[in-house]
Order: C-alpha cells, then structure tokens, then sequence
C-alpha cells in the first residue's frame, strides 16, 4: 500500500488492492505486453462496472448523470495518463488506422501539445483544446480512453460548460460525483504499485504529451 495510508478510507483500500491484484494476476500468468493489456482491459471493466451502477443509483434517486455522447467539454481539457494506458491506447490505435489517418492523429496530438508545452501547471489546468481523439464531438477511441476520462462524471451539465466557457472562474468547478473519481484513481494506484514492485517503470504524462510518444515507437517498453 502507500507509505502513509492512515488517511485511507475502507473502500480505498479495497480498490487499491484490486487494482494491485490485477497486475499480480499478469504476473503469474507470465508477464508480457499480453498479459499487461488484459490487465488494463479488466482494470477498465471493473470501474465501468462501477459507473454503471453509480449513474443506475443516481436516476432511481433524481439526480441523472449529466454526461452523454455528444457532450464533449470535458475532451477540451488536461487530462493525465500513466504510460501503461498510454501504450494500451496506442496499440488500439495502430490496429484500427491506416498511416495516413494515423499521421493525422499525431499531427494533432503535437499541435496540442506545442500549444500547452511553454505553460506553467497551473495555466494547463484551464487551458482549452480539443483532446486529439476528438472526432465530431465524440471520443475515436471511446473503450480504450485512460482511467481520468472514465471516472469524469457529473450531474451538471451547466457547470461543465461554465468550465470550458470561464475556466478562470474560481467559483465554479464541474459537479462531479465525487466516488468514481476516488475509486478509480485508487485502482489505479495500486495497479501501478504492483507494477513498479515487478521492476516496471512508471511514468504519468499529459495525454497528448503521451500519445504523440506511443504512436511514434513501434514497441511498448515493457
């Protein structure tokens, strides 16, 4: 676990740990981009899983999950992937495009990130720009998307917007349920703890940052 997990509710806990179980699995089963790729897939499936009860639970209760397909102001803003899900994304990727469509696709995640590469952190945070996969207000690569945009719900789509419209209203911020966002990213934790223990590197980019790297290398480092 974390060196200092006294802060960690229960459910952390249970998150983190099958997350950190899913890369144990991979390991027994003889560790190879196969078996890691499988990993994610059920890492993924697992908080899908998640959401769908949380946005069930949230109609019966009259307070319906604002997000869908079309609703793409959240694909205008940083988001944050680990490297494993990054090479993950790319393989999908790379079997699905041909190379013109794919040197399309690179072009625009190096546009994306020229654009945010001379901005201090705090100035990425509210920056707006179409998330490369962004195709007619719709994700390209909706069910290989990394963990940040799975958990990203809200019950407000007004918030949403005023977020992309005003980033730099600090009154305002997008109404998120706060639960997926908790549990995915203790899945993810442990995940990558799991992975760090067996001597894998780990690194978290900036999406474009890392997916103009992946689709440019043809092998995962792994």
């Amino acid at each position: 676990m974390t060196s200092d997990n006294r802060h960690l509710t229960e459910n952390d806990r249970i998150f983190y740990s099958d997350g950190y179980r899913l890369v144990q699995t991979a390991i027994q089963q003889g560790f190879s981009t196969e078996t890691l790729f499988a990993a994610i897939e059920s890492l993924y499936a697992a908080i899908d899983g998640l959401n769908d009860s949380i946005i069930s639970l949230a109609e019966r209760q009259n307070t319906p999950v604002a997000c869908f397909k079309g609703c793409q102001w959240c694909c205008h803003q940083a988001v944050f992937a680990n490297s494993y899900e990054l090479h993950y994304l790319s393989e999908k990727i790379k079997g699905s495009l041909n190379s013109g469509r794919l040197t399309d696709l690179v072009k625009k995640a190096e546009a994306k990130y020229n654009k945010t590469l001379e901005l201090a952190e705090d100035e990425v945070l509210k920056f707006k720009s179409a998330c490369p996969l962004l195709v007619d207000g719709a994700c390209s690569f909706y069910a290989a998307r990394p963990m940040a945009c799975r958990i990203y719900l809200s019950t407000k789509l007004e918030t949403c917007l005023e977020f992309y419209k005003n980033p730099q209203n600090e009154m305002n911020f997008p109404a998120l349920i706060d639960f997926p966002l908790r549990a995915g990213r203790m899945m993810n934790e442990g995940f990558c703890a799991a992975l760090k223990e067996y001597g894998v590197d780990i690194a978290e980019f900036r999406f474009e940052e890392g997916l103009r790297i992946v689709l440019k290398n043809s092998q995962p480092n792994f």
